[in-house]
């Protein structure tokens, strides 16, 4: 299956740079395909990252074990797959992944998926590099919804595949099953520098069941991050106000001066002609500026 090519408007001249309105209308212009999509709201984009980004992503990957490695040899819920936290790569690959939690990667999700106010996750739970070898699989599943320690809502999976080389013939696709676990309705193989954002729902099944056929030394790897929502809920629990000023007691006589002033201007202006009060705003503006 074929799938459209979009890469990120990444500068690279000076760090990573991305514009955050042209993100925004890039994702925007994606986002009646991805709402659109069976079996749930998912995209599939080749080419995601410019070459030298991609490149930094491939450097990155750390080859040997760290000392932050999750490691999961549970059988259908994850076996043989090692999970490296960002902190344990290099200095490009922790730029790549501070750049996919910044604002104008936000813009570009929020036009993609029409979910607003996204959050990153500062601490990757559960995100970061993967890596699964020869005979691992991760079942079927729909993931935690709600982050344990930022008490935040879990909306979006972001994943993109580095693997160089990839051969159907060794499995490994990504499967997105029906809401009623009844069907297999995508099977996305995780070719280089594909990426797939999908929503991360109670009935949004997805994994990569069958046991991986690849030669010894061949891993299957990704980087992985996901993005949350806060609840209005809060409000129930914090009063809301606007910001709260309070004047020193060397201030005080500055401030009481100030707030007399306001109270006459705005008896002014309830007892004024509106047009009469606009003249005399703007002069008020003037001779402030004169000062």
């Amino acid at each position: 299956m074929s799938y459209p090519s979009v890469t990120l408007p990444i500068d690279v001249a000076d760090g990573l740079v991305m514009a955050p309105t042209e993100a925004r209308q890039l994702g925007a212009m994606l986002h009646a395909d991805f709402e659109g999509a069976q079996p749930f709201p998912h995209t599939v984009l080749e080419d995601f990252l410019p070459p030298s980004v991609l490149a930094q992503a491939l450097a990155g990957f750390p080859a040997g074990a760290q000392v932050s490695d999750g490691v999961f040899e549970a059988g259908y819920a994850g076996l043989h797959k090692r999970q490296i936290m960002p902190e344990d790569s290099n200095q490009a690959a922790r730029e790549l992944f501070w750049f996919l939690n910044s604002r104008p990667m936000l813009q570009f999700l929020e036009g993609l998926t029409g979910i607003e106010a996204l959050l990153p996750d500062p601490y990757f739970l559960g995100g970061g590099y993967h890596e699964t070898t020869r005979g691992g699989m991760l079942g079927v599943h729909a993931d935690f919804r709600i982050h344990a320690q930022l008490h935040l809502q879990r909306r979006l999976n972001l994943i993109i595949y580095l693997n160089e080389v990839w051969d159907e013939a060794w499995l490994g696709h990504l499967e997105l099953w029906s809401r009623d676990m009844r069907t297999c309705m995508a099977r996305v193989s995780p070719l280089l520098n594909r990426c797939v954002v999908f929503r991360t729902d109670a009935d949004t099944w997805h994994g990569h069941p069958d046991p991986l056929q690849t030669p010894e030394g061949v891993a299957r790897r990704s980087l992985a991050l996901y993005y949350y929502t806060a609840s209005r809920a809060i409000r129930s629990e914090v009063p809301d106000k606007d910001t709260v000023y309070v004047a020193r007691p060397q201030d005080l006589p500055a401030v009481q001066r100030e707030a007399n002033q306001l109270r006459a201007w705005e008896t002014l202006r309830d007892w004024t002609p509106p047009l009469l009060y606009r003249q005399l705003t703007r002069l008020r503006w003037r001779l402030a500026a004169r000062r």
